[in-house]
C-alpha cells in the first residue's frame, strides 16, 4: 500500500493527530539542533561522555597572541526554526456507470422472489460496471526562522559576561 492510499484509509481525526505529534516531535528536534549549535558556536564540543567541555580549537582570534572569542562573544546566534501554515488537503472523485441487459427466455424455473448480491471491487467490475474511484491526499507545512528566546539570549549573555560560570 502506497503512502497516498494510507492517507486515503485513515480516518481524517487519526491524520489530523498524527499530523499534529509529527510536527510537534519535529519541533522538539529542531530546537535541541539549535540549543546543540548554540553550545557549539559557545567554544564547546560534545564529550567522551556525552558532556559539554570547552573546546579551544573552537574559539576564533581575532589577531595573533590575542584573546581568543566564542561565535556567540563575537555576535553571531544560532538559528531557531518554527512551523507556520499546515495544511491537510483531500480530494476524492468516485463515479459509477451501470449498464443493464435483458433477456427473455421461454423456460420456466422456480425462484425465489428477490436476491441480494455483493461485488468487490477489482479489475474486472471497474471495468464491466466503468466504475473509478480516485483520490489524492496533500499534506504541506512551512517551516520558517524566528529569533531565539529573550530568556535564552539574555541567559547566553549573562555567561559570556561572566566566563568562569559554567554554561548549562
Amino acid at each position: 500500500m502506497s503512502i497516498g492510499q494510507e492517507l486515503l484509509n485513515a480516518p481524517f481525526p487519526e491524520m489530523v493527530k498524527n499530523l499534529g505529534l509529527g510536527i510537534a516531535e519535529a519541533q522538539y528536534a529542531l530546537d535541541k539542533v539549535s540549543i546543540r549549535i548554540t553550545q557549539l558556536m559557545a567554544g564547546f564540543k560534545e564529550g567522551t561522555n556525552g558532556e559539554m567541555v570547552k573546546d579551544d580549537t573552537a574559539l576564533i582570534k581575532l589577531q595573533e597572541g590575542g584573546q581568543s572569542y566564542s561565535l556567540l562573544a563575537l555576535g553571531f546566534t544560532p538559528t531557531f526554526y518554527q512551523f507556520v501554515d499546515t495544511y491537510i488537503e483531500l480530494k476524492m472523485a468516485i463515479t459509477m456507470k451501470q449498464e443493464n441487459e435483458f433477456k427473455a427466455s421461454l423456460e420456466a424455473k422456480a425462484k425465489a422472489p428477490f436476491g441480494i448480491f455483493s461485488a468487490s471491487v477489482n479489475a474486472s467490475y471497474s471495468q464491466k460496471y466503468q466504475y473509478s474511484a480516485e483520490g489524492s491526499s496533500l499534506m504541506r507545512t512551512k517551516l520558517v526562522t524566528v529569533p531565539a528566546p529573550v530568556i535564552f539570549e539574555q541567559r547566553i549573555k549573562e555567561l559570556i559576561a561572566a566566563p568562569t560560570q559554567p554554561v548549562v
